[in-house]
């Protein structure tokens, strides 16, 4: 009987329960255990092999894992930083993807078009590394509000790029204006679906004090909101975000039962562990099946640049706030700049990249060798890095593993 569909997802479960307990006694972190598994599982021939697609990465992972950190994301303190976090995650990204793009073409020789395809699905910081490393690290205060908000806000100027950058390889010359109503329309209407789902959600979870039901519809509204929103031409992301910020700063005000909140917490906070676990496992299958002997150098090159990109991003724009209350320490900036993780975000956006596409293979290998470079040496360096900094107590553990609490119990 050959191994089916289920014995590959039974395989990675059990995987990320083993790769939890070691990485426990070892004190390394446990996104980079589990990406180090998932090579392990795509080099041994014998194994089942898990199935991976654009589909369900981006449709049946990310929402709650975006849902949940949103969930305990507080608007009280994210409000008074929003200027600058949206400015990382708007200039910040095009500056990024601009200078990615420039390198790839100049020094790589890549086509304008493949090197800005390149350059928009890798710009934009990953939310599940994000969360995942720094619930790790146990780092708080501003700088993981940061980078947390950051990497939950960026993806709507990440889409929008990439999208422009896809009709430039279709053919099609997209105007400034255009892009503007693009962007306008891509944020702006899952702004309105994601607040609309949560009002919803809430209205119906306040007739209720049967918790199972009150879970149902958190449920509901993590994956609603955001296939919704895919749907109308939104980004299912920034949905997503929105109705898990709103549910998690209105729910708890007497809203949700004392049983259903603790229900609510419960759950979600294990169904971030399951798909954290799930992700970066698969991250490690794709990493593992790249072909980085054939591409090796333009995979050096996109590393280098992405990096660069990233710091053409933080340091002008926290410059940019130096004289102002959101003023960024510079010790903070260098935090903001190596904690720039990629992820799954980057591999689903690649994976969808058309088949009959020229330079595919080659964009999906670097994207997946950019990803590696950011779970192995940053995912690794980042906790001495914050120690070093003064953003995390000497005396801290390396790598303790919390994925899925909440804000409030880290505090």
């Amino acid at each position: 009987m050959r191994p089916g569909p289920e014995n590959g997802a039974l395989l990675l479960l059990l995987t990320a329960a083993l790769v939890a307990m070691v990485t426990r006694r070892l004190r390394v972190p446990y996104s980079v255990g589990l990406v180090a598994a998932g090579i392990g599982i795509a080099l041994i021939p014998f194994l089942p092999q898990p199935g991976f697609s654009q589909e369900f990465i981006y449709t049946g992972l990310l929402p709650p894992l975006l849902f949940e950190g949103a969930f305990h994301l507080r608007w009280s303190r994210l409000r008074s930083e929003l200027p600058l976090v949206l400015a990382l995650a708007g200039l910040g990204v095009v500056m990024s993807s601009a200078l990615t793009a420039a390198g790839m073409h100049y020094l790589v020789h890549w086509s304008w078009v493949t090197a800005l395809i390149f350059g928009t699905l890798i710009a934009a910081t990953d939310p599940v590394a994000v969360l995942a490393t720094f619930r790790e690290t146990k780092v708080q205060g501003r700088l993981r509000l940061l980078l947390e908000s950051e990497s939950l806000f960026n993806d709507g100027t990440a889409a929008v790029a990439f999208g422009a950058a896809m009709a430039l390889a279709r053919g099609q010359t997209p105007s400034l204006p255009g892009i503007a109503l693009s962007l306008l329309s891509t944020v702006g209407g899952a702004l309105i679906i994601g607040a609309a789902v949560a009002v919803v959600a809430l209205f119906l979870i306040g007739r209720t004090e049967d918790h199972l039901v009150e879970l149902t519809f958190t449920t509901v509204a993590a994956y609603g909101s955001f296939v919704i929103a895919e749907h109308a031409h939104g980004s299912g992301v920034v949905a997503t975000i929105v109705a898990g910020l709103i549910m998690g700063n209105r729910g708890p005000m007497g809203v949700l039962s004392d049983p259903g909140r603790q229900a609510v917490e419960a759950f979600w906070e294990y169904a971030a562990f399951a798909a954290n676990s799930l992700v970066f496992l698969l991250i490690g299958t794709l990493v593992g099946h790249g072909q980085f002997v054939t591409y090796w150098g333009a995979a050096g090159a996109g590393i280098l640049f992405v990096l660069l990109g990233r710091a053409v991003a933080v340091y002008p724009i926290c410059g940019a706030f130096w004289k102002s209350r959101l003023r960024v320490g510079l010790r903070q900036q260098h935090g903001l700049f190596w904690g720039g993780l990629r992820g799954a975000l980057a591999l689903a956006l690649a994976l969808g990249i058309p088949e009959n596409m020229p330079e595919r293979s080659a964009i999906i290998t670097v994207s997946f060798a950019v990803v590696a470079f950011s779970n192995f040496v940053q995912g690794l360096t980042i906790t001495p890095l914050l120690r070093r900094l003064g953003e995390l107590s000497p005396s801290a553990p390396a790598a303790p593993i919390v994925i899925g609490a909440s804000s409030e119990d880290e505090a």
